[in-house]
């Protein structure tokens, strides 16, 4: 059973950073491709990053140049590195994966005041 659990959620003011973390367990790390979604207040889950297991990345327009997305397989853990953020990236962060089925984490709160 995969399990995800997110980290690193907190309150930032405008154009400061935060690094989110997703470790996971009960699969090998290295081998799957790993994304990160948020859910704004009202609004859909959406795709944010996503890297494949040899480390291709791909991000979503709103957070290309501003948001990086990596991996660190030793320590079964992903990464979102966000920076300028801004009031809209407010959202519960996931981090998800697809083997055969999706898992998500339980999500981590960013909230950006202006």
């Amino acid at each position: 059973q995969v399990q995800l659990v997110e980290s690193g959620g907190g309150l930032v003011q405008t154009g400061g950073s935060l690094r989110l973390s997703c470790t996971a367990s009960g699969t090998i790390f290295s081998l799957i491709p790993m994304s990160w979604y948020r859910q704004a207040p009202g609004k859909q889950r959406g795709f944010v990053a996503h890297i494949t297991s040899g480390g291709s990345t791909n991000y979503a327009d709103s957070v290309k140049g501003r948001f990086t997305i990596s991996r660190d397989d030793a320590k079964n853990t992903m990464y979102l590195q966000m920076n300028s953020l801004k009031p809209e990236d407010t959202a519960v962060y996931y981090c998800a994966t697809h083997l055969g089925r999706e898992y998500w984490g339980q999500g981590t709160q960013v909230t950006v005041s202006s």
